[in-house]
């Protein structure tokens, strides 16, 4: 899945990336500088370089915590002190409480019930979620072992609804979609060499479900462990 995410990426999302990495720098540039600014931003330098595994709990707008687990590949600098990260994930959660009755509300009003006497139960829903994204990060090195940054990206979320009264309902069809999301995250990598602990806030705003997380993994970096920050700067 990662393989085939990146394809479509360097096929039809590198002007995408390019545009993202332009709003993480510092102001606009002016006219007069413009064509100096946007020659910084290169494919060059891109390639992969390190992969992260993390996990750490997860909530939203409409489901209970749970944990979230991720798979994330550096793919090296776009410009100087920009990088770009694809990465998948994936959770698992029990719709909240408020969520569900509003569920049932909404359900109710749409029953003909002349003699107002019909109940409308759900049980209990969960509500999985796989996520294809790509993030900019702007890179702030703090010395050789600690490396800070700031990040935006866009995700493509495919989620599933399911339980046992909804399982091949209507009910169970409105919550199976497929959205776009906006990312944002803040983060640090401790760790002189190849091996690095990270710990990542992230928070996303997407259709139906937007969501705030604290993950935390370990990276194994094979390139670039000692220019992190450095891209395509000439």
């Amino acid at each position: 899945m990662l393989s085939a995410f990146t394809e479509a990426v360097g096929r039809s999302g590198g002007r995408a990336v390019c545009l993202a990495a332009i709003l993480l720098a510092v102001g606009w540039p002016d006219r007069s500088s413009a064509q100096g600014f946007l020659s910084k931003f290169s494919y060059d330098n891109l390639k992969p370089s390190a992969l992260q595994l993390d996990l750490g709990p997860v909530g939203g707008n409409n489901i209970r915590g749970t944990l979230t687990g991720g798979l994330r590949l550096d793919y090296g600098f776009i410009a100087p002190h920009v990088r770009v990260l694809l990465g998948v994930s994936y959770f698992k959660a029990d719709f909240s409480s408020a969520a569900r009755a509003r569920f049932e509300q909404r359900l109710r009003s749409i029953v003909i019930d002349p003699s107002a006497d019909d109940t409308i139960r759900l049980g209990r829903i969960t509500w999985s979620d796989v996520t294809g994204d790509v993030d900019l990060q702007y890179v702030l090195p703090q010395g050789r072992a600690v490396t800070t940054y700031l990040g935006i990206g866009l995700g493509a979320h495919i989620r599933h609804g399911s339980g046992p009264v909804i399982n091949g309902t209507f009910v169970q069809d409105a919550l199976n979609s497929i959205t776009a999301g906006l990312n944002g995250t803040i983060g640090a990598e401790v760790g002189a060499k190849r091996w690095r602990f990270t710990l990542e806030a992230r928070g996303v705003l997407s259709s139906g479900l937007s969501t705030a997380a604290l993950r935390s993994g370990v990276m194994y970096r094979w390139a670039g462990t000692g220019n992190q920050g450095r891209g395509t700067g000439k």
